[in-house]
């Protein structure tokens, strides 16, 4: 899904969601929630995770340094986000697939 480049990805996260399709191997049709989401910092808000946590769906989505700093106070009554490292690792193979495709000037986005 294509957006303005001043659009944050917090706004668009609801409809990419909306628009996925998890094909499955044979008959059959695909499946609309996928088993794990793997987002970058941009994703990393109460929302996007209540929204995840509500669908059933795990996630590897780090936090920023800022709801770190606003969730120290409060101490052990707001449990901090699960955030599962080697999972994230496979976020670069789709980092640089996106990065090839921008090589490509048939197909290169801004």
């Amino acid at each position: 899904m294509l957006s303005g480049g001043n659009v944050n990805d917090c706004s668009r996260f609801a409809h990419v969601m909306a628009a996925i399709r998890v094909g499955r191997p044979g008959p059959g049709r695909p499946r609309v929630r996928p088993d794990h989401v793997i987002g970058d910092k941009g994703y990393s808000s109460k929302a996007i995770r209540a929204d995840l946590r509500r669908r059933g769906i795990g996630h590897s989505i780090p936090e920023r340094a800022d709801q770190q700093a606003n969730r120290r106070p409060r101490g052990s009554r707001e449990p901090r986000p699960v955030f599962d490292r080697q999972l994230y690792k496979h976020r670069s193979s789709a980092e640089r697939c996106f990065n090839g495709l921008k090589q490509c000037r048939s197909v290169a986005t801004r």
